[in-house]
């Protein structure tokens, strides 16, 4: 039987972020999971809790579209490998909210693909916010807020120093990311189109926050460093000569000079690689810098696992992703109908943990 003092959520799919997301659900005092869309058949069916493996929830997965949007939920959490403007029309037609990690941090008005979904929001009465981490937070989000503490600003950076061996996603890292190829396949495939969206959408977000008139287009950087022997990497290998390692710059510009910089580095470890990329004796994390009066600087640690095995069983990073998404349902839901950006909403936050004295 449902709490009618709860906000009903739907996750959709449950990769290493919806799986994630579903235990922030089951967590939150505010919310209970109320179905769950899977795209593989061997999943329908079957009760959530069993997919994840902590015991029945008495909630049903099912890979039916139909049976998703008809039920009855105040809002779904949308995390595919990759979106579907249609899906997500569909979903905010059926008069649910979304909160989704996979797009729409800050679309852009005139883009006509965005303005359909806008137009879904506000026809199903309902919200859309896209959130995450990067983008989706470090990339806008905490630079906006730590750039309140500085004036004369000249310039914005957001980047991120991951080893991509801890990400629990071999077929993406091969085939997506590019990893274990040549150069020339890496930097022809489709990973700098999927995360480009997102991270111009991010520079955007500070630039007109902050008021820069940055030049219209947003410069796209991408480079790879390459084996120089064997990495040891399980899943498949990675051979002399082969990308082990990947940059993306989006460098917003001012009379062709970079104001604001949103940066991924994604290495496979430190060793045998040319160029002789590294995390800069700092390790893993994810860093925010202003330059201005004064230049300050944020360091964000935890957020990617201390091992690889580590990340192989829970990502910090996939965990932090999803918690980001959850934590915003009860202000999305409480929010106007339309696309609501991190400009439009309160300052949400998480909840304290099952059994700790709350309010």
């Amino acid at each position: 039987m449902s709490n009618p003092s709860k906000l009903r959520v739907v996750q959709w799919a449950t990769g290493g972020v919806g799986k994630a997301a579903i235990e922030c659900v089951l967590n939150h005092p505010g919310l209970e999971l109320a179905g769950c869309w899977v795209h593989s058949p061997d999943k329908d069916g079957r009760d959530v809790g069993d997919i994840l493996g902590i015991g029945a929830l008495g909630v049903r997965a099912t890979n039916s579209i139909d049976e998703v949007l008809a039920l009855d939920a105040d809002c779904v959490m949308y995390s595919p490998l990759i979106p579907n403007d249609d899906e997500v029309v569909a979903i905010l037609r059926s008069g649910k909210n979304v909160v989704t990690p996979v797009g729409w941090v800050y679309p852009d008005p005139d883009n006509k693909r965005h303005r359909a979904v806008a137009d879904a929001a506000i026809e199903g009465g309902v919200t859309l916010h896209g959130s995450g981490i990067h983008p989706g937070g470090i990339t806008e989000r905490f630079p906006l807020m730590l750039s309140s503490l500085s004036s004369a600003v000249t310039h914005v950076r957001a980047e991120e120093f991951s080893d991509i061996r801890t990400y629990n996603a071999p077929d993406v890292v091969r085939h997506i990311m590019g990893f274990g190829g040549t150069p020339e396949e890496a930097t022809q495939g489709p990973m700098a189109g999927l995360l480009e969206a997102g991270f111009k959408q991010s520079v955007r977000m500070i630039a007109d926050r902050m008021g820069f008139r940055i030049e219209p287009n947003i410069r796209t950087i991408q480079d790879v460093a390459v084996a120089t022997a064997d990495i040891d990497y399980e899943p498949f290998p990675i051979t002399a000569g082969a990308v082990a390692a990947r940059r993306f710059r989006w460098q917003a510009l001012v009379d062709g000079e970079p104001v604001i910089t949103a940066a991924v580095n994604w290495l496979m470890g430190e060793e045998n690689l040319e160029p002789a990329w590294n995390f800069g004796g700092l390790g893993e994390r994810f860093e925010v810098e202003i330059t201005g009066d004064p230049t300050v600087s944020l360091t964000f640690k935890g957020l990617q696992p201390e091992t690889i095995a580590e990340g192989l069983v829970k990502n910090p990073g996939v965990v932090a992703t999803a918690n980001h998404c959850v934590n915003a349902i009860p202000d999305v839901c409480a929010a106007a109908p339309g696309i609501k950006t991190y400009l439009d909403l309160p300052l949400f936050a998480g909840r304290p943990a099952p059994g700790v004295a709350t309010a």
